[in-house]
């Protein structure tokens, strides 16, 4: 559940991200057009290019932020309970010098069950 929500975050960081990358080209595109050197409009580029780069460094952030909140929300069952699983052979002890298999025991994978 946690990383559903936690997918959803980052499409949303992802489209804001994209829309201000949009904005930052709409806004160099009206620049260049106001610009009367060359120079001004390597200017309004290399801001262009800096205002992205932030943005994209925005959602990097924001995508961690969210890593962070889902792994902490994560970590929380164990401290409750959780649910916890026996390994393999842990039911029954073996005595000491007695190989225990693996799953599967004859190394093929069982055949799918259809329902």
């Amino acid at each position: 559940m946690q990383q559903a929500v936690k997918k959803a975050k980052d499409m949303a960081s992802t489209a804001k991200e994209k829309l201000k990358k949009h904005q930052v080209k709409a806004e160099e595109k009206v620049e260049k057009a106001t610009a009367r050197t060359k120079e001004e409009k390597v200017a309004a580029e290399e801001r262009a290019k800096a205002k992205k780069a932030e943005v994209k460094m925005e959602m990097h952030q924001e995508k961690a932020r969210h890593s962070e909140d889902a792994g902490a929300h994560r970590g929380s069952h164990l401290l409750h309970g959780g649910h916890h699983h026996q390994p393999i052979g842990a039911a029954t002890p073996t005595p000491p010098g007695v190989a225990v298999p693996t799953f599967p025991v004859s190394g093929v994978r069982p055949a799918a069950t259809k329902h």
